[in-house]
C-alpha cells in the first residue's frame, strides 16, 4: 500500500512539471507569434511605403521624360530659329551689298552727268526705290521732232554705259506741254511723246542696254510738272523722264505730281 501511494505521488509531480513546461512553451510561442504578427505589420507598412515611393519615382521619371522632351523640342526650335536668323542675316547682307553697288552706280551716273546737271538740262532725283532722270527736250530734240540730236545721243550714251551695270528696269516716259501740234507727222502730243520715248529706248538698246529691261511710255501733255501758262512752265513740261525701277516693280510707274 505504501508503495502504491508513493508511486501515485511520484506520478502527480511529473504531470505538474509537464503542464508547466507546456504552459511555458505555449506562452513562448504566443510571444513569438505576437512578434511575428508585429513584424508582418511592420513589413506590410514598409511595403506600402516602398510601393508609394516606387509610384512617386515612376511619376518623377515620367516628369523628367516630359521635361526632357520639352527641352529637346526647345533646342530644335532654337536651332530652327538660329538657322532662320542666319539665313535672314545672309540675305540682308546680300541686299546691303546690292544696295551699295547700286549706290555706287547711281553716284557714278550723277558724276558723269554733272555738267548737264549744273547747266539745268538734267535733273536727277533719288527716289525711295530707284532713280529718276528728268531730261529737258532742249538737249534731246528739236521742236516738234522725235529725232535725237547729236548732243542728246552723247548724253544718253553716257547714261546707257551706267545702265548696263545696273539690274533695274528702265522706263522711259515721254511728256509734252499742252500746245496742240499744228503740223508735222504727229497728229497729237500723244504720238509725239510716244515717238520721243521710243527713240530714247531704241538708242539705249543700241548702246548695250538689255531690251527686256526697257519700257517706253507716253504721258502726252497730261502729267505736267509746272503750269502751262508761261514759256518757262511749258519748257519744264516738255521732257523725257528715265526712271530706274527695282526689277520687282511693275512698269508704268506714275510720274510725280506737280511741284514734287
Amino acid at each position: 500500500m505504501l508503495v502504491l501511494m508513493l508511486a501515485l505521488t511520484a506520478s502527480g509531480c511529473v504531470t505538474r512539471g509537464s503542464y508547466q513546461e507546456a504552459t511555458g512553451e505555449r506562452d513562448r510561442l504566443a510571444g513569438e507569434n505576437r512578434k511575428l504578427t508585429e513584424r508582418v505589420k511592420l513589413l506590410e507598412a514598409s511595403n506600402q511605403a516602398l510601393t508609394a515611393e516606387r509610384v512617386r519615382l515612376i511619376e518623377s521619371v515620367e516628369d523628367l521624360r516630359e521635361t526632357q522632351t520639352q527641352l529637346e523640342d526647345g533646342v530644335l526650335d532654337l536651332e530652327r530659329r538660329h538657322e532662320e536668323a542666319t539665313r535672314a542675316l545672309a540675305e540682308r547682307e546680300a541686299q546691303l551689298g546690292e544696295l551699295q553697288q547700286l549706290r555706287g552706280s547711281y553716284e557714278g551716273l550723277i558724276s558723269d552727268l554733272e555738267s548737264e546737271v549744273q547747266a539745268g538740262q538734267i535733273e536727277i532725283e533719288q527716289m525711295r526705290d530707284g532713280l529718276r532722270l528728268n531730261l529737258s527736250d532742249e538737249i534731246l530734240f528739236d521742236s516738234g521732232s522725235a529725232a535725237l540730236k547729236e548732243g542728246g545721243r552723247e548724253v544718253l550714251s553716257r547714261v546707257a554705259a551706267r545702265l548696263t551695270e545696273l539690274p533695274d528696269r528702265v522706263e522711259v516716259q515721254g511728256h509734252t506741254d499742252d500746245v496742240p501740234i499744228a503740223r508735222g507727222p504727229y497728229p497729237s502730243n500723244w504720238e509725239l511723246a510716244a515717238a520721243r520715248a521710243t527713240g530714247v529706248v531704241r538708242w539705249l538698246e543700241s548702246q548695250g542696254v538689255d531690251p527686256t529691261r526697257l519700257t517706253g511710255v507716253s504721258f502726252g501733255e497730261y502729267h505736267p510738272v509746272a503750269p502751262n501758262d508761261s514759256p518757262e512752265g511749258r519748257a519744264q513740261n516738255r521732257r523725257i523722264e528715265v526712271r530706274l525701277l527695282p526689277s520687282h516693280e511693275a512698269a508704268s510707274a506714275p510720274p510725280p505730281a506737280a511741284g514734287e
